[in-house]
């Protein structure tokens, strides 16, 4: 069972922005895509900066539509959300400290999506570092301590987190040494996701239930984009805005995302916020090389999803 209620409403409106869009991108296959799409109905439970128990929250019924949500695709950087919310609940717990380098290496892991960042974040979460291959024995030791995180995300019993894989580092150019040895000889332990799986941790973040009300708040203040032009960072190859879902909505709307992108894949989580319509939490993947450079899909699903909100 997922977390979201299956609604013949959302289904109907889903399928046929699916259509819509296999319909203006025809090269894009049926299994290059998929898709989380939850509704947030009155009264509404989520950025209400953790008003509901966490209890209570799990108890209140959203509903949802997916399409090939349960399958596991490389995330690229979708996968840093993963990273933040365990440094901030390793940080609750005391399992670590936090520092002046931590949180510069958070932020620009979300804001920037820096991988440089990142690299520092994982070492932080799982006491493990980069470099040469290892003898067996002690690799064997490292490879349990970065699967340190797979076992807290299993730890919460959610049925969503039990495929995924998030122990990998992420990559320019690609992993060296021990990373490319921990990678497999065919990159079988590669991070993997499902849109489901993001979409229930981005709702714990949005819900105010991720770790703690405080923390997700703090959370949320990362996440949040700006759409004005005026705004984007210049000469960055790309901001997370344009050519991803924040790319199809008016100024006026609200969003609070993680993108990511390789010259294999094209995806983002988000949460957004019409003005007077239903929030909702959208996540879209998109799988093959052709479509990881097309700045069009990402735009125009998320354009006809708010065209759907509004009509609900």
């Amino acid at each position: 069972m997922v977390f979201f209620k299956q609604d013949e409403q959302l289904e109907n409106l889903g399928n046929g922005i699916l259509e819509a869009t296999w319909s203006a991108f025809p090269d894009l296959a049926r299994n290059q895509v998929a898709l989380t799409w939850i509704v947030y109905d009155p009264p509404i439970p989520v950025n209400t900066g953790g008003a509901l128990t966490p209890d209570a929250f799990w108890h209140h019924p959203v509903r949802g539509f997916d399409y090939r949500g349960g399958e596991r695709i490389y995330p690229a950087s979708v996968v840093k959300l993963f990273y933040l919310v365990a440094a901030h609940e390793w940080i609750e717990k005391a399992m670590i400290q936090t520092s002046q380098e931590l949180e510069r290496a958070l932020r620009d892991m979300i804001v920037d999506s820096s991988n440089d960042a990142t690299s520092l974040v994982v070492d932080i979460l799982t006491g493990t570092t980069s470099g040469p291959e290892l003898p067996s024995g002690p690799f064997e030791t490292w490879k349990q301590q970065r699967h340190f995180i797979n076992r807290y995300y299993q730890s919460l019993g959610w049925e969503e987190m039990e495929t995924i894989n998030v122990c990998q580092k992420t990559w320019g150019d690609g992993p060296y040494g021990r990373e490319r040895a921990f990678y497999g000889e065919m990159f079988e332990n590669r991070n993997m996701l499902t849109t489901n799986a993001n979409a229930r941790l981005l709702h714990s973040i949005v819900g105010g239930v991720a770790v703690s009300s405080v923390r997700s708040q703090q959370m949320m203040n990362m996440l949040q984009r700006s759409l004005n032009p005026d705004d984007l960072p210049q000469n960055v190859e790309e901001d997370q805005v344009t050519g991803f879902l924040g790319g199809g909505l008016t100024q006026d709307a609200q969003i609070w995302s993680k993108a990511g992108w390789t010259s294999q894949v094209r995806h983002d989580a988000a949460y957004i916020e019409l003005p007077n319509q239903r929030p909702y939490l959208l996540v879209v993947f998109t799988e093959g090389k052709a479509h990881a450079q097309n700045r069009e899909i990402l735009p125009f699903i998320s354009g006809l999803v708010a065209q759907a909100v509004s009509s609900l």
